[in-house]
């Protein structure tokens, strides 16, 4: 699939530290809350998000920053365009939202491309993952912990308690925090925490206090939430610990331990609380370990280094036999080594020949031999028997793109834009077929709607100008656009005012 993401990482080289330091920035810069404090300990807290009960922010209004925070977030992140891993964060935060106390469930799921451990909770209900994250957590149950641990800020809504607790506080202006932010993913997070720390000493005692209640109240709800969704509940204290050992191996800890520190003390209370719950076995998800295999051939420097450790893994000890033979049919294909990864694979095929994980590896390495027929025709079967699955229609219409089947590719890309309106990686596609279709007012409309996902106003503005103006005699057409126009207009003004 063409990577849209590395056209977007030329405008920024410091990509990779920006990430991590809009994830624990991020939601101040937007919001006006204060951002950093630091705890006698040298720990960073950070605030997190309300209660049911609070008045100082609507819930509308959050879902309205929200949507905002998210847009400027993706044009100044690498977020990655891996629609089968996209589509496994969304079913997992979506299955585990059924169970949290929330009373909007829908999420909008961004997955941040960074080998960091990280994952963060914005008001609005918009919910960040790092790729990282699948690196540390060993089991799905553990990765699930993290989620459902996010979703408790977000179901007490611990942003507008916060704005309650700071009512009579001095808060910076957004341009200091913008200004700072800037910094951080430039010099580096700890100069950012910093500068915005001297900036908001007046807050800092309150704000340390409550935030470890947040963190507190989290845990709690988060691992009720585990237990209900049929989880093991002890496995959020297993990641607790895991996130501490990982601070005996790396300079820097997690990203995660930044915005939510972790002691001795706040593990043996999740363990005492899962204790107090019915025992469940841990479930362990091959599926989970198929992606976690995703971003580990992902994370190496070399995909012949992949090769290697899978390898390894095949011969020795797994997490999971399949994930370890899929992930080395990856890496395999990266490496150009098309027939010994068919080979690789074929087992798993031979087993579960419509399998979406398979049947895309599969198509891989079709299109890796310019076989676009065989491609298209695995990908079109697959799709009949698992209709709507955002990977294989994604994978089918890559695969006419590269095929030069650009109508096919058009059609079905048209269809799923109507299903995923908020997927900047759809509409790019879309872009990019409608100008290889010969629908150049269509190219306009799709770019539109791409960079108003992406926060980049006066491109979106600039195609739908070039688009009204060539649709004038598609009075349809000419009228949605134009309505398209004086939204991006408001919502430019919006982003402003913030």
């Amino acid at each position: 699939m063409i990577d849209h993401q590395q056209k977007n990482s030329r405008r920024s080289p410091s990509r990779r530290h920006l990430g991590s330091g809009l994830a624990i920035l991020g939601l101040g810069l937007l919001l006006g809350a204060p951002l950093a404090a630091v705890a006698d300990d040298g720990q960073i807290l950070l605030p997190e998000l309300g209660d049911s009960s609070s008045g100082v922010v609507s819930r509308t209004r959050e879902k309205e920053l929200g949507q905002m925070w998210l847009r400027m977030f993706r044009s100044q992140v690498r977020t990655s365009n891996d629609a089968l891993l996209q589509q496994y964060v969304e079913n997992t935060v979506k299955s585990l939202s059924e169970y949290a106390p929330l009373e909007d469930k829908s999420i909008d799921v961004v997955v941040v491309s960074n080998d960091t451990m990280n994952a963060f909770a914005v008001p609005g209900g918009i919910m960040g993952v790092h790729t990282g994250l699948f690196l540390f957590a060993e089991n799905e149950d553990q990765f699930a912990s993290v989620i459902a641990h996010e979703l408790g800020h977000l179901s007490q809504r611990h942003y507008a308690r916060s704005l309650e607790a700071q009512r009579n506080s001095t808060i910076p202006t957004l341009a200091g925090m913008l200004g700072a932010l800037v910094l951080a993913a430039t010099a580096g997070g700890d100069a950012g925490i910093a500068a915005m720390t001297a900036t908001q000493a007046a807050a800092l005692d309150s704000q340390l206090r409550f935030s470890r209640q947040n963190e507190q109240e989290a845990d709690r709800v988060g691992i009720e939430t585990l237990a209900k969704s049929g989880r093991n509940p002890e496995e959020a204290g297993e990641m607790f610990e895991q996130m501490l050992r990982a601070t005996r191996y790396y300079r820097r800890p997690p990203e995660f331990l930044l915005t939510h520190p972790v002691t001795e003390k706040r593990i043996a209370d999740a363990k005492l609380r899962a204790n107090r719950m019915p025992a469940v076995e841990t479930s362990d998800s091959r599926e989970y370990h198929l992606m976690r295999a995703r971003i580990r051939v992902a994370a190496e420097a070399t995909p012949q280094q992949a090769v290697k450790r899978f390898q390894a893994e095949l011969r020795g000890i797994s997490d999971n036999e399949d994930a370890a033979r899929y992930g080395l049919a990856l890496a395999q294909t990266a490496a150009g080594k098309m027939d010994t990864a068919l080979e690789t694979l074929q087992p798993l095929l031979d087993r579960e020949p419509d399998k979406a994980a398979f049947v895309l590896a599969r198509a891989d390495i079709d299109l890796a031999r310019q076989d676009h027929s065989s491609a298209t025709k695995r990908l079109r079967k697959a799709l009949e028997r698992n209709p709507g699955d955002h990977a294989l229609t994604m994978g089918l219409a890559n695969a006419h793109f590269k095929a030069g089947n650009y109508l096919a590719a058009e059609r079905i890309l048209e269809r799923h834009s109507r299903v995923r309106k908020k997927d900047p990686t759809v509409w790019y596609l879309l872009a990019e077929t409608h100008g290889l279709a010969g629908d150049i007012v269509g190219v306009h409309e799709a770019r539109a709607e791409y960079y108003i996902l992406n926060g980049v106003f006066d491109k979106a503005l600039q195609h739908l100008r070039h688009g009204i103006r060539m649709a004038k005699d598609d009075y349809q057409t000419h009228a949605i656009l134009e309505q398209r126009m004086k939204d991006v207009i408001k919502m430019q003004e919006k982003a402003k005012e913030l």
